[in-house]
């Protein structure tokens, strides 16, 4: 009788893990494909553009050039959405007079191809060629990396020259935080999209910036905590108490990105 119930009960834990690691992706990845309309950011001055990738993809994303001199932002999204649940953020840059490439990733805004923690750094590193392309020199250029993108612009900043990094909402590996959702499953050995920004932070000679807050559960302060303890110096971390892993901007996380642009290149 024992046995018999300990065999099932073996054979669902295995159904169970089974099930996560085949789907893996999907509990990572939640795009939506529609395509993002410009709409009112057109007359600011955004536009589309179309990034090559080297492995033969076109993506989709969204433009602003800057004011003559001012710094440019390279922002690297969520794993949620697209582009267009953003705007309201790149209209805020636009008013600050920076430029702003907002890079939409393969799968997601209607784009090709599928993501995948491969496919991510290399629309990445397109998004950078671009700028590069625009002549956009390293002394102007700040990664802006919010939640999984995070781990996009600590990737491509360990191996870039750049003049600043924000990180909203970051963690140290993707490993790490789905042990903390999946306590029962051994994610070090599951999951194959590892997102491991612990591994690349220390490389970084650029300032960065973290920001947090006490109620994310979704990716929970400690794992930024550590990636900032991590990362060298010249840094800053940006706590808010009441905020949670969405909802940042809110209270206050822009304004503090923006300070912190600003400070550190000279306005």
């Amino acid at each position: 009788m024992l046995s018999g119930f300990l065999a099932s009960a073996v054979l669902a834990y295995g159904v169970v893990v089974c099930g996560l690691y085949l789907f893996q992706r999907q509990l990572l990845y939640f795009p939506d494909r529609t395509y993002p309309e410009l709409g009112d950011l057109a007359p600011l001055g955004v536009r589309e553009a179309r990034l090559p990738t080297a492995d033969g993809l076109s993506l989709l994303s969204w433009y602003l050039p800057a004011r003559d001199g001012s710094p440019v932002i390279a922002y690297f999204h969520g794993n949620g959405g697209h582009i267009g649940y953003r705007a309201e953020r790149l209209r805020r840059f636009a008013r600050e007079g920076y430029g702003v490439l907002m890079l939409e990733y393969r799968g997601y805004g209607g784009n090709p191809g599928t993501p995948t923690e491969t496919g991510l750094y290399a629309d990445g590193a397109a998004a950078l060629d671009f700028l590069a392309h625009q002549s956009i020199t390293p002394n102007r250029l700040v990664l802006y990396g919010e939640s999984l993108g995070s781990a996009v612009a600590v990737y491509l900043a360990a191996r870039r020259d750049i003049a600043g990094l924000v990180l909203e909402a970051p963690f140290t590996s993707v490993v790490e935080v789905a042990q903390y959702h999946y306590s029962f499953v051994p994610a070090s050995v599951l999951v194959r999209d590892r997102f491991a920004s612990i591994s690349n932070i220390g490389r970084i000679k650029a300032p960065i910036l973290v920001l947090h807050g006490h109620r994310d559960r979704v990716v929970p302060p400690r794992y930024g905590r550590a990636l900032f303890d991590a990362a060298p110096e010249p840094k800053e971390f940006w706590f808010a108490p009441e905020a949670g892993h969405e909802d940042l901007a809110l209270f206050g996380a822009l304004d503090t990105a923006i300070a912190f642009i600003d400070r550190r290149l000279g306005g």
